[in-house]
Parts: structure tokens; sequence; C-alpha cells
């Protein structure tokens, strides 16, 4: 399926107080130059005094002043650079590619990319965006190995299993140095289910037990293996004493897919973002059992996520990125712009439903479609409560879900990926570049809906202590 794009530059927002667009100078003098003047009878001691006056004047008249160049006489009282030696160079701030096409699903917490393209703040950090859909996550990941987007939206499973070739992905190192958002995603459960099962999982094993028994076992769909979705799906069904792997079918289903095969009875259950759990209720053929962020709080969902080549090749662009993803996102936690982000993310060329779906759970209104309604304060935020940092702690905990579930053979290096995949350096050099203060590294444990505490100094422990898993080795 081809990809859609989306290439409108509606005008830019106006700069945030003490944030300046970046500057790019890069001045220097070429060998074919230095040839030109030499011939046209230049000496070097005038040749850099007629230089170094233009530079001045140029700067001078840049900065709106008004006064005149150094005299060549003044220039020329000091030294001449050696023979041979290179001519300086201003340093740019400028990124090295200006050109990106950006990647996204359509979900909700593709809002920043989209938010920061429409506003255009890529455009005032130095980035000429483009945005385009892709059919899958399997597409995207792809998509963005073989450089055909150079940074996109994506399930925080991915780049850590790419980087180590896992689940069918390629072997393709991937760096995180953002995180999109937290919160906002739900299990979904078929309209047969209301009344038999609510909140807790365990309300669904004698069902799933009596399925299994008659030789037709539930189905329940997630959006890519190594995900946010499977996670929470497989952590869930785990929860009510359902063994994923043996007791249950898992189905792999894009965002986009999930109500139209629900709808037509393909599944039980699935796990996904926003607006998909929604959009089931309002067509009436679903109902939420729990959010994830009834799970738990505050997790880690979306990432901006670049090849780790095209991220030690690029800095300076991957920090311009990553400063106007900040502006964008800061925008949206303001919630009066909400109605305006539904409204521009419910186009065709970004999620394609309609606005007043995406804007309920946005603003905390959650209708679970089975009686229960609730204002809940966890909704998905973007920028609060220090969401952005790329917390090696979840690459931990995604690489102690991957070992429970024998998606690797042996412990994994905890350390070693979670340093190489979470890439905070660049998140902090970035911030530090336009003066944010962010809340930095947190390595307090984190306790999930079953109760069970995740000790981020544990990570093997802790995926060794599950009465449900499927591990190897």
């Amino acid at each position: 399926m081809p990809h859609e794009s989306h290439t409108a530059q509606p005008p830019e927002l106006a700069p945030k107080a003490g944030v300046e667009a970046p500057i790019s100078s890069n001045a220097q003098i070429t060998s074919s130059a230095r040839g030109s003047i030499k011939s046209a009878g230049f000496t070097r001691r005038g040749f850099m005094a007629t230089a170094m006056g233009v530079a001045g004047s140029s700067m001078l008249m840049g900065c709106g002043g008004s006064g005149t160049a150094p005299t060549p006489e003044a220039v020329a009282d000091k030294p001449a650079p050696a023979a041979g030696a290179p001519v300086a160079e201003m340093a740019s701030d400028a990124p090295e590619v200006t050109d990106l096409k950006f990647g996204i699903i359509a979900l909700t917490d593709c809002s920043p990319i989209v938010i920061a393209h429409e506003k255009g703040l890529f455009k005032k950090y130095g980035i000429n965006s483009t945005v385009s859909k892709g059919a899958s996550w399997a597409a995207i990941r792809d998509s963005l190995s073989n450089g055909d987007i150079q940074g996109t939206h994506m399930l925080i499973g991915m780049p850590i299993a790419s980087t180590m070739g896992l689940l069918g992905s390629p072997k393709k190192p991937m760096v995180i140095p953002w995180l999109l958002n937290r919160n906002g995603q739900a299990i979904t459960l078929k309209a047969d289910l209301k009344g038999k099962v609510a909140a807790d999982p365990k309300a669904l094993k004698p069902l799933v037990d009596a399925a299994k028994a008659a030789g037709t076992p539930m189905t329940f769909a997630m959006t890519f293996p190594p995900g946010t979705h499977a996670m929470w799906m497989r952590y869930y069904l785990a929860a009510g004493g359902i063994n994923p792997d043996t007791d249950v079918a898992l189905a792999t289903v894009p965002p986009p897919q999930m109500v139209a095969n629900m709808k037509v009875g393909k599944m039980d259950g699935y796990c996904v973002g926003e607006p998909w759990n929604a959009r089931a209720i309002a067509d009436e053929i679903g109902f939420t059992s729990v959010t994830t962020q009834e799970m738990w709080k505050d997790h880690p969902e979306k990432v901006c996520a670049f090849t780790q080549e095209f991220a030690d090749e690029n800095p300076k662009t991957v920090k311009a990125v990553l400063k106007a993803l900040h502006e964008a996102s800061v925008w949206l936690d303001d919630l009066a712009n909400r109605p305006e982000q539904a409204k521009i993310v419910s186009q065709a060329a970004y999620i394609n439903c309609p606005p007043e779906i995406i804007l309920g759970r946005l603003l905390g209104d959650y209708d679970y479609g089975d009686g229960r309604k609730i204002k809940d304060p966890n909704y998905m935020i973007y920028s609060q409560r220090n969401c952005n940092y790329p917390q090696p702690k979840y690459c931990k905990w995604w690489l102690s879900q991957f070992r429970r579930w024998g998606m690797v053979e042996g412990a994994p290096d905890y350390e070693g990926v979670a340093k190489q995949v979470m890439r905070t350096d660049i998140y902090e050099e970035a911030m530090k570049e336009i003066g944010y203060e962010h809340a930095g590294l947190s390595n307090e444990p984190e306790t999930l809906f079953d109760g069970v505490v995740f000790d981020p100094t544990k990570p093997e422990e802790y995926a060794k202590g599950f009465a449900i898993n499927s591990m190897k080795g």
C-alpha cells in the first residue's frame, strides 16, 4: 500500500519567549577562490585585509549596526596566517540535512510530529518536513531502515528489537532520543462480553478455559509483537492467570484495522492506541476493559526514533527535530489547544477519524461503553511530568518482558542495550541549547496494576519473578 503524504506548510507559530530560531553562518574560502584572487594580482596580506573588511561590514549591517568596516591598514597590522594554514570557519548550528520525511501511524499519539509540521515548528528550526502515513508498523520499520523516511513515530519496543535483530526485525541499530507521549492506550473487548468482564482480567479466565477446551481458543490482537500494545495485552492476560502463548491466539493487526476486524467477529479483544478504542464504543461493537494508564500510570508509549547511523552522522539535524517537538509538545499539553489538535490530526492524511471521537479521551472524558464513565486525570500527555526524557529504565523493562516471553534466549545485556538505544545525551544537549530545564534521569522503581514492583537495578530478577512466562534459557 503506498504511503500517503501531507506537505502543507501553514504559517509558523510565534517563537516562544527566550527561544530564537537557529542562525546559520558558514563563511569559508575555497581553494578555487584563492586561485582566482591570486591570479587577479592580490597579495596575501592585501586579500586578507579586504576580505576581513567586507566580512566585518556585513556582520555590522546584518545586526542592524551603522558602523564602518575596519580599514585595510588596521587589519594589515595583524600577522598573516602561516603558509598553508586553513582559513577558519564560523561554527554553524544549522541542520546537516534539511529535508526530512517523518513516518506516522494513524494514532492520536502521532500528534507531536503532525503539530510540529502543521504549525511550522520544524521549519522554524531549519527542517523542511514531510509527513508520510504508513500502512503498518512493519512498513514504518522498513522505511526507516532503508532511508525512505529519516525519523518516525514508533512503538518504544521497536527500536530495541531492531537494534538486537529480534522477532523478525533485520538487525539495524536504532536510537530513541525522545519519548513522544505517556498513557492513552486501552484494551477493548467485544460487546458480547459486557457484564461478564470489566476491569479485572481474572474474569476472562473461565471464558478462555472453556473456549480452549472446545478447540476454539479466544483471539486477542495487538499491533506489533515487540511493541507496547503487545506487552500491555500480554501483561493484562497474564495478570488474569492466562498464558498468552498457550491459552489464547494472538494476532497482529494494524491499528486502523482493529475496529473492522472486531466488527466482523475475528477477535474477542485488542489493545491499541486511541482513537480506535473510542471508535469501537461509538460503533457499538466493543467496550473498554481497562486503560493502560490504569495498568501503569505515566507509562512510556510512542517515541521519535532514528537509525543510529543517521543520528551519528547528523547530530544537529536530530537536535533540531527535538527542539521542534518540544515546542509542539508544550502546545499539546495546553488543554485549550486540544480541540484544534483533534481537528488537525483527524484529517485523512493523518488519522482519518471524526474529531469528536478523538477529542473526548484527549480531555480525559472516558466512557468505557459498559456503563462506567470517569473523568481521568491521567489522560495522554506529551510534555508534562518529564514526559520526553528517554529513560534507560524503560528499555530495561521492555527487555525484561522480551526475556519473560521467550523473545530472547538467556539474559539480555540490559545495561548495554539501554545505553545504546536510549540516547539521553542527545536529548540533554538539545534541551540545553534552548534553555529548557527537564527533571533528568530517574531510576525509581515502578509499580503496575497487579502490585508487582519493577526495580530497574534488578531487571533479570524481575523477569524471572513471574509465575506465567515463556522464558527460554
